[in-house]
């Protein structure tokens, strides 16, 4: 599969990787252009290329960078790409580390749906609630009794499809969420963000969760601040 990857942190970084090393046809970009990542194209075997050209790269494009990131992306990054093609978001909200505040989630929009508004197109939720690390090492055999569950939140049952198929040949048994207005429950914050729980445990924490946004997930009048110093 052709899959193009916007953002080369830690966890469009480990993607790149992992995928890369599953035979996938991966392009890169972020937004120091490609020449920033030769080592990383270099490392797995990836095509470093524009943000435009990983949008049009193929049929799942992975959009993971900071959430206030997202509203500088181009406006038409998306325009002509076929419909046929997959969204995923793997971006989480973090007023007072990093994002500064944004009303629509703070008044409660799920983070994935304001994401979509800014792109203009339905996005698939996951790999927002596990450690970069996790996602690099952690993968299991479908047989394995140590196998880590992720949440995928989507609209289109057939866009959710692929992405839960990506999700199981990285190693992870891929749980459906539900639609993206339940997105929220895989947030900062809830019972299933940062856990490693196999599938039944993903379950639990995603029936567990509830709908208030905990403080240290809300933005202030200081936000940002850092993640040393949150504001």
């Amino acid at each position: 599969m052709k899959i193009g990857i916007i953002g080369a942190g830690m966890i469009g970084g480990t993607l790149t990787r992992r995928l890369s090393g599953l035979g996938h046809e991966v392009f890169v970009a972020n937004s120091r252009g490609p020449e920033s990542l030769r080592e990383l194209a270099k490392e797995t075997g990836a095509k470093a290329v524009t943000v435009k050209e990983a949008a049009r790269a193929g049929e799942v494009v992975v959009v993971t960078i900071p959430e206030k990131r997202i509203c500088e992306l181009p406006k038409d990054l998306f325009a002509g790409v076929p419909g046929s093609t997959v969204l995923v978001d793997t971006g989480n909200y973090y007023p007072r580390h990093r994002d500064g505040r944004i009303s629509e989630i703070e008044a409660g929009l799920p983070e994935s749906r304001w994401v979509e508004k800014q792109l203009g197109r339905p996005v698939v939720k996951t790999f927002n609630n596990i450690y970069a690390k996790h996602l690099m090492e952690k993968g299991r055999p479908a047989s394995a009794s140590d196998r880590i569950a992720l949440p995928v939140a989507g609209d289109d049952p057939e866009a959710k499809a692929v992405v839960m198929k990506l999700v199981d040949e990285l190693g992870f048994d891929a749980i459906d969420a539900g639609g993206l207005d339940d997105s929220w429950r895989q947030q900062p914050g809830t019972p299933v963000y940062a856990r490693d729980f196999d599938a039944e445990g993903v379950r639990r924490a995603l029936a567990e969760a509830g709908s208030k946004r905990p403080a240290e997930f809300q933005a202030t009048d200081k936000s940002p601040g850092t993640y040393a110093k949150p504001a």
